[in-house]
Parts: C-alpha cells; sequence; structure tokens
C-alpha cells in the first residue's frame, strides 16, 4: 500500500476536479485531468495536463469506465479520484483499477456494491443500530407482493428502484387501488434508467425533513462523523441548499445518530469518505435510514467549513494506506455554514437548462466581509460556455457565521452582489429562499421551496 502519490488521475470535470486539483496541489501531488471533447479548452485546464477521453456524451468519455482506466495508466497515474457524479459509486471502476495497480480514491467495491443495492444496505445498517424506513425486506417479486406488503406497512407508499437515484424510479400509491400501475410504471421506470427493474416498497413518509451524515473511516477500523448537514431544500428530490448544524434536530438526536453512523460505516467495512442519507419522521420525530452515497457530495464543502479539514485531501491520504489523523474528540465543529448551489438554469421556465456564454461573470464582493466567511467553488470565468451536454452548476457559495442568523445575512449579501449575465441562473430563486419567512423560521419540508416562485 503507497504511502503517498506523486501523480493523480482525476476522472471528472468542472467544478469537481477544479476542487480535487487544489487538494492535489496542497499535497504536492501532480493532477492530470480527464477531458471530453466539450471540455478540452474549459479554462480550468490551463496549464494542466489533460487526456482527451472522447466525445462530448459522456457514455463516450467520462462514464466509459475501461477507457478512463486506461487514461488513468497511459499517463502513470498511481491514484483516481472519482469526484462526485459519473462514475464515483461504480463498483467496476474501482474493481478495474486494482486490476491495473491504480489505487482507487474511494471505499471497497464490494462496500460500494453492498451500499448500492438499496434493501440489502438497509438491512445492513439497521444492523447497525440504525432507524431505517418500514418497508418491505427485498425488492417485490410481482404485483401481487407489492400489494401484500403495501397493506401490511399503510398507506401511503412510495416504490423505489433497488439500484435508482436522482429521483428516478420512484412512484407513490396512496391506496390499494394505486399499487398495479404505480408498481409497474416505477419497474418500467427503473428498466430504462438504470438497466434492471428490481423495486423494492418503504413507507412514504411526508413532509420530512432530509438530514445527512458526512462519515470517514480508515482500513484500521478507525471512523469519524463531521456532524449532519440540512438538504430539505429541494426539487424533484435534487438538492438546492445545504446548510449545518440542521436547525430542526436536538443535540441528542444529533450525537445519537452522527455516533451511529460512525460506527455504522465501521462495521461494513466503510474507507474513505461517505454520507448517511436521513428523513426525519414528523410522525415520530426519528431519523431514519435511506441509503448511504459512497462518495463525497456537491455539498462537503459545508462540514468542510465548519471543521476546518480538507476533506478531499483527507481522503486521498486514507486511499494512500494512512490512519485517521483524529479521533471524534479531536473534531470541533463551529458556527454555521449555508451552500448554495448555482446552475445555468431558469427557475421561472420549470428550471429549463440554459446553456450558453457567461458574457458578464464577478465573483462576490468580499468587501467588510472576515476572511474565510464566503467561499466560492466554481470552474468558469468571464466568457465561459456553458455546454448542454452535463449538469449546469456553475458555482457553489459557501457562506459561514457565527450562528444561522449570520450565515444567511452573509449569503444574502454574497448573492446580490455577484454579476452574471448570458445566461439565466439560479440566484434570484436562492434570494427569494433566503429572504422568505418559511426558511427563517424553519416553516419548510422537502415537498417545497421555501419563498419560490416569487
Amino acid at each position: 500500500m503507497p504511502t503517498s502519490f506523486h501523480r493523480l488521475f482525476i476522472a471528472n470535470r468542472g467544478e469537481v476536479a477544479v476542487r480535487v486539483a487544489r487538494a492535489c496541489d496542497a499535497m504536492g501531488v501532480t493532477p492530470v485531468f480527464a477531458v471530453s471533447e466539450a471540455d478540452r479548452d474549459a479554462p480550468y485546464t490551463r496549464g494542466r495536463e489533460t487526456v482527451l477521453l472522447g466525445p462530448a456524451r459522456s457514455a463516450q468519455s467520462y462514464l466509459d469506465v475501461e477507457r478512463v482506466v486506461q487514461a488513468a495508466v497511459q499517463t502513470r497515474c498511481t491514484a483516481l479520484h472519482p469526484g462526485w457524479g459519473f462514475l464515483s459509486e461504480n463498483p467496476l471502476l474501482a474493481t478495474l483499477c486494482a486490476q491495473h495497480g491504480v489505487t482507487f480514491i474511494g471505499p471497497p467495491p464490494a462496500v460500494t456494491a453492498l451500499m448500492g443495492s438499496k434493501t440489502k444496505a438497509k438491512r445492513a445498517m439497521k444492523n447497525a443500530g440504525m432507524h431505517v424506513i418500514p418497508g418491505s425486506d427485498g425488492p417485490l417479486a410481482d404485483g401481487a407482493e407489492a400489494r401484500r406488503v403495501a397493506d401490511e406497512v399503510g398507506y401511503p407508499v412510495l416504490f423505489k428502484a433497488e439500484n435508482g437515484g436522482g429521483g428516478r424510479g420512484m412512484r407513490i400509491a396512496r391506496s390499494g387501488a394505486d399499487v398495479e400501475a404505480a408498481f409497474a410504471d416505477a419497474q418500467n421506470e427503473a428498466r430504462a434508467a438504470f438497466g434492471g427493474d428490481r423495486v423494492y416498497l418503504e413507507k412514504l413518509i411526508e413532509g420530512g425533513r432530509h438530514v445527512e451524515i458526512q462519515v470517514f473511516a480508515d482500513r484500521y477500523g478507525n471512523a469519524v462523523h463531521f456532524g449532519e448537514r440540512d438538504c430539505s431544500v429541494q426539487r424533484n428530490h435534487q438538492k438546492l441548499v445545504e446548510e449545518s448544524p440542521s436547525p430542526v434536530i436536538s443535540d441528542a438526536q444529533r450525537r445519537e445518530a452522527c455516533e451511529t453512523a460512525a460506527q455504522a460505516a465501521a462495521r461494513v467495512g466503510y474507507v474513505g469518505a461517505g454520507t448517511m442519507e436521513l428523513l426525519l419522521d414528523p410522525a415520530t420525530n426519528v431519523l431514519r435510514f435511506m441509503e448511504m452515497n459512497c462518495r463525497l457530495q456537491v455539498e462537503h464543502t459545508v462540514s468542510e467549513e465548519r471543521a476546518g479539514v480538507d476533506l478531499v485531501k483527507l481522503q486521498i491520504e486514507i486511499a494512500a494506506g494512512k490512519q485517521l489523523p483524529f479521533a471524534q474528540s479531536d473534531i470541533t465543529l463551529r458556527g454555521h455554514t449555508i451552500e448554495c448551489r448555482i446552475n445555468a438554469e431558469d427557475p421561472s421556465a420549470n428550471f429549463a437548462p440554459a446553456p450558453g456564454k457567461l458574457t458578464e461573470w464577478q465573483l462576490p464582493n468580499l468587501a467588510g466581509v472576515p476572511v474565510g466567511a464566503i467561499r466560492v467553488d466554481t470552474h468558469v470565468e468571464q466568457g465561459y460556455v456553458v455546454p448542454p451536454h452535463y449538469d449546469s452548476l456553475i458555482c457553489k457559495v459557501i457562506a459561514s457565521g457565527a450562528d444561522r442568523a449570520e450565515a444567511i445575512d452573509r449569503m444574502i449579501a454574497a448573492l446580490s452582489s455577484m454579476k452574471c449575465a448570458g445566461v439565466p441562473t439560479t440566484i434570484p430563486m436562492h434570494l427569494a429562499i433566503l429572504r422568505s419567512e418559511q426558511f427563517r423560521s424553519n416553516q419548510y419540508d422537502t415537498r417545497a421551496i421555501p419563498g419560490w416562485p416569487i
């Protein structure tokens, strides 16, 4: 097992690639960027070593497992970081890396496969002491079993794809009369989106809050957490605003859930960065496990700011065989932090993607703001052309304060001072959310965007 890497292949693009490269630079590791035809002249690749994977189409570039591993080997990289999204939770990528002598920055393939099976993951986490959402013990065999289990669990119920994600392969049945159609529709969408029609059932929790816990584990059985994040402001299961700490759970809930999540990660042999996704059940006030993401997430920056720890750098160190450099008692989480994802989308037109050229681009005015209170992670500059082929994220703005009110005020000031022209963005929507009484008073859940539409 290596104790360090000299060259690391970044199998991702955009702000993800920039973020990983920043950690590499801090460690004295040479990053090598994977690029598609659409990204080969992107501003973040200037002065960097790049490898052309293929056409703009993801399936022939960033999602081509064999091509990605081959590029890493040919560029003499001894490690590969998948980032988040694309192939980050594909166990085949980790397996091929191992076969070619490339260290995969992530958990072992067997653990990724376990967590990729939603029902097996729930079973493992239940055995590890976490609360889970009531539902079927595994994928449903047919419509008759779906009806039987739904009747036992109680309506409404939610059918979910066994290997799904991103809100796809999900259908609601509010009564027995809805079961057959909902089950069939979930199967059909799962088959189209994920190549398989295995569907399971859960009790539908409505009006809940989405809470996630950032965990880290090394290969020696040590595990810690970096607190929780509340990501209940969503659209179609896609997170828009994240904050930490969650303003709706108690200190006792926080302590129990976070400690149990770290212990559960260690019990299943997890290695590296992972996120436990939980739903706060309003009927019982219990945090229930939904799934585990075997990677860092877009919103890891929130945890970084509160803990003062570079989580990408820590990922790389753990993959190189090092032990966690601290115990749980050494981690101090300070203040309150909020992240807003700024996308090239038009919220007033049902969030239609808006590719095009950024004719004006100005980052927040930081005059009078304490150093470190505002952070912007981005890969764009004025003149950058947002391509139509990928996620439309153009930057993440992260604001920290001594408390929630100060963090909100600083975020409003930061977003208000930004200038972006050429494409519509989600900045107006975020400002509406932050200024709304629902958001400030925590009177919202995963079902609606507070303060929007204006």
